[in-house]
């Protein structure tokens, strides 16, 4: 789960980093009020979980309460475009404002979780406001990994290294960074997060370092026990699908192929995905259904399956070891018929009753596609989706 920048700056100050003052509003008329008990210049941000907000226009400066106003007016309730958001972009329906610092350097600092090493990872760089990914693989030398102990922690000797890294000088700007750190591990660890970032940590004219922007990633495994953090989750951000999906208990990301992809267990997603890849193809989506599956999730899965636009034929790919295929087949033919689904279906099945799964398709009456393996049912998902099948749509009206 994600959660915007406003939210993000909140938790983060409760863990000591350090924030700008300022206030999350919803019209131009807060933004004024804001604006005026801030008492000076003031940034505009538009609050959207997707990067790429400055250059979209999405970041506006005021110099007084009008100007706030104004700005506010020309970002709520408007999409904005940014190279993560794809061309329909995301609507502003809420706005960060917040002071204007007077700002001498930008720089970086985050902690994420590397799984090959098993542990958190301080990642800080000099150069901030930038993607960190491309800084990484283009000058890595910029990027210093300081790999922390599950037992032991951060380490001083490693947030001294990340501080120096930093290029702070002093004794009192180091030991603002080195405060920080810890503060960005703290948040991390106590709130099962996944992704924490500062980018960029801005230095200002008095010294001081401060979060001008803040990002926090969760693992949804982890929601149950911050039932505070899950209130956080705005249904705005995400695709209609998505939220359906999610609500009947669904893994699905929605992609730019023509391929619906519905499978059981995560691994075998990826596979099948890749399969559709190699034939070709490009996948619409990712979405497991997971072990457990009922044949109502089943329903609602196949049918958020074939109705997403752009989305030409179906491949179904079930490895029956908890979940049975008899179960699965029953939930196909529900929606199918409910929905009166007008693209090609391929159906990949084994494992558990796998015979009675497939005679409950075979007698559906339904145009299903049978395939005998994975290689063949992504090869012929993709010659179907490649023949035209259906119009994209899904389902007929």
């Amino acid at each position: 789960m994600r959660i915007h920048e406003y939210q993000a700056k909140k938790l983060l100050s409760g863990f000591g980093v350090p924030i700008p003052r300022g206030e999350a509003v919803t019209s131009p008329s807060e933004a004024r009020t804001t604006a005026e008990d801030l008492g000076g210049p003031v940034v505009v941000k538009a609050q959207i979980h997707a990067g790429g907000r400055g250059k979209a226009g999405g970041i506006l400066r005021a110099a007084n309460p009008a100007e706030a106003a104004t700005a506010a007016a020309r970002l709520l309730g408007l999409p904005l475009v940014t190279g993560q958001t794809g061309p329909e972009g995301r609507i502003v329906r809420r706005i960060l404002v917040e002071e204007a610092l007077d700002v001498v350097r930008e720089l970086y600092a985050g902690v994420t979780l590397s799984r090959e090493e098993a542990c958190l990872v301080l990642l800080v760089s000099p150069r901030g406001g930038v993607d960190i990914e491309a800084l990484a693989l283009g000058e890595p030398d910029l990027v210093l990994r300081e790999s922390i102990s599950p037992s032991a922690g951060l380490l001083p000797a490693q947030a001294e290294r990340a501080a120096w890294a930093l290029g702070l000088s002093g004794d009192a700007s180091s030991a603002q960074a080195i405060r920080l750190f810890a503060g960005l591990v703290r948040a991390f660890e106590s709130t099962d997060a996944s992704l924490v970032e500062i980018n960029p940590l801005i230095l200002t004219s008095a010294g001081a370092l401060v979060a001008a922007d803040a990002k926090m990633d969760f693992d949804d495994n982890g929601l149950p026990r911050h039932p505070d953090i899950r209130a956080l989750f705005d249904p705005d951000e995400v695709s209609p699908e998505e939220l359906e999906a999610a609500r009947a208990g669904l893994s699905f990301i929605r992609l730019d192929g023509d391929v619906g992809c519905m499978v059981n267990g995560a691994g075998l997603a990826m596979a099948t995905m890749d399969l559709v890849a190699l034939a070709g193809g490009r996948p619409a989506n990712f979405l497991d259904v997971g072990g457990g599956v009922s044949e109502d999730a089943v329903a609602k899965a196949f049918a958020i399956l074939t109705s997403g636009p752009g989305v030409r034929s179906a491949l179904v790919n079930i490895f029956g070891g908890i979940v049975r295929c008899d179960l699965v087949a029953q939930g196909i033919v529900r929606a199918a018929r409910e929905r009166a689904v007008r693209i090609p279906v391929v159906i990949r099945m084994e494992g558990t009753n796998v015979g009675l799964g497939r005679k409950i398709l075979a007698d559906s009456g339904l145009p299903f596609s049978a395939a005998p393996d994975m290689e063949s049912a992504a090869r012929e998902a993709v010659r179907l989706a490649r023949a035209g099948g259906g119009a994209g749509g899904g389902a007929a009206p």
